[in-house]
């Protein structure tokens, strides 16, 4: 597996280009499955509970993990689901931080 969860988020600079669609495919390979992109600016995957508390404290995991990382995922709760969205809002796509913290967060 990668070495991506070993790595730390690094701020990133306005005008750092975005990862491209072959780099994207390329990096989802190294993450546990389910993580997906529809457009290339965005990493997104589900997580399924038993219940919404079940969701509800995974998303306060997640939560402790970004305020750490200094990176900051979209989080939709609901009942027995939660779903993460990764993308650097600076730079409108996607960074190597998203994959960071995609493979950190799977290994809560």
């Amino acid at each position: 597996m990668s070495e991506l969860s070993n790595k730390k988020c690094v701020p990133c600079e306005v005008g750092a280009i975005p990862l491209q669609p072959d780099e994207v495919k390329d990096m989802l390979k190294e993450l546990e499955e389910g993580w997906s992109s529809e457009d290339d600016k965005a990493i997104q995957k589900t997580f399924k509970f038993d219940d919404f508390m079940g969701a509800m404290d995974f998303a306060n995991k997640i939560a402790e993990l970004a305020e750490e990382e200094g990176h900051h995922p979209i989080l939709t709760v609901s009942w027995g689901k939660l779903k993460a969205k990764l993308m650097t809002h600076k730079i409108k796509g996607l960074h190597e931080n998203d994959f960071i913290l995609a493979a950190k967060i799977d290994k809560l």
